[in-house]
């Protein structure tokens, strides 16, 4: 009867441990799985991220589960889920679509002294809602044949009557050049910066289309003689092994607009820790990561795009043969918040 006894407060000893073992781990789970996951969404659609997300998993060993789409897609898609969004940060490329999504509520504000120390001002919110990463500049390109560097030296030359017929450009409406003429019209105010879009518009060669690539393609082939277009296309054509795009670059030079002022205008890919995410100490940890020499060597390498943290310097020859330039140093938030009357301003111009 003593060893029943025995054995039956044993049972219930083991059964307790393994009841609160059990609790424990329930209670747990929930806390490794903020430290072991991350959910992207991201609208950057580059093949060469991989390296930059597959290395932020291996020093932390933080799987990303990644969601691609269209910018404006993905952020409504966030605003659709809600509070339910599984989302923890979005990527993005242009500080209008930054802007947007900051618009309509889906960041949190995040406070980080190392984002804090390594990104510059200019490129980051200035209460933490968003971070800009790295850089790419709207320069001008130019025939070598038909146009002389000293020719054009600013965006504003762009509207110059001599120019009708031979400019080549994207939509107006694309984010690309919306946010040069948010820039534009911080310096010119609303009024001057809309007679600047009619000339333009007046000056152009084509109806505009495509992207940025079919513009320099044009430019070669002679149909403009100048064109609008972001860094990292050119550079693409001077690392190409292709002949025909090599031809290209050979045919066309660039130059930074506005070097006597107030810079060439720059834009970023950036990021957000989203308002509902649900692991908030792995989205912190990325975008710090973001801002690490080894992720901005990946931006630089990977899309030919400028670090933002200045110690950074990229091996990439491309880059190099694109030479230094001093960048309009507005802070990118006045082009996000400028952005409805720069559409309006296209709208209105008939640049479409």
């Amino acid at each position: 009867r003593h060893n029943i006894s025995f054995m039956f407060n044993t049972l219930k000893s083991i059964t307790r441990t393994a009841a609160v073992l059990l609790v424990l781990t329930t209670a747990a789970a929930p806390s490794l799985a903020q430290e072991k996951v991350l959910n992207l969404y991201s609208s950057r659609h580059y093949e060469t991220d991989e390296a930059l997300y597959s290395n932020f998993t291996r020093q932390t060993g933080i799987k990303i589960n990644r969601i691609e789409g269209g910018e404006d897609a993905l952020i409504e898609r966030i605003r659709n889920e809600g509070d339910k969004s599984p989302a923890d940060v979005l990527v993005t490329v242009d500080a209008g679509r930054l802007w947007r999504a900051e618009q309509l509520g889906l960041f949190q504000p995040v406070k980080s002294k190392v984002l804090e120390s390594r990104l510059p001002a200019a490129y980051r919110h200035p209460d933490g809602l968003w971070f800009g990463y790295s850089a790419r500049a709207r320069i001008i390109a130019y025939s070598k044949a038909r146009v002389k560097p000293g020719d054009i030296a600013t965006y504003e030359d762009l509207a110059d009557p001599k120019w009708k017929g031979r400019i080549c450009t994207r939509s107006a409406g694309h984010v690309y050049n919306l946010s040069l003429i948010s820039s534009l019209v911080n310096y010119l105010g609303e009024a001057k910066t809309e007679e600047w879009t009619r000339a333009v518009a007046s000056n152009l060669a084509r109806t505009p289309r495509g992207g940025d690539t079919d513009q320099l393609n044009a430019v070669a082939a002679g149909e403009c003689d100048l064109a609008l277009s972001n860094t990292y296309y050119y550079a693409r054509l001077l690392k190409s092994q292709k002949p025909d795009e090599k031809a290209v670059a050979e045919k066309v030079g660039v130059l930074f607009p506005n070097q006597g002022g107030r810079g060439t205008h720059v834009n970023i890919s950036g990021a957000g820790m989203l308002k509902h995410a649900p692991n908030r100490e792995a989205a912190v940890l990325f975008l710090e990561y973001l801002a690490s020499d080894d992720a901005q060597n990946y931006f630089a390498n990977g899309n030919n795009e400028w670090p933002v943290v200045q110690s950074v310097k990229p091996n990439n020859a491309a880059l190099a043969r694109l030479g230094t330039f001093k960048a309009d140093s507005l802070n990118l938030g006045t082009i996000g918040r400028n952005q409805p009357t720069a559409q309006k301003i296209a709208d209105r111009s008939g640049f479409k």
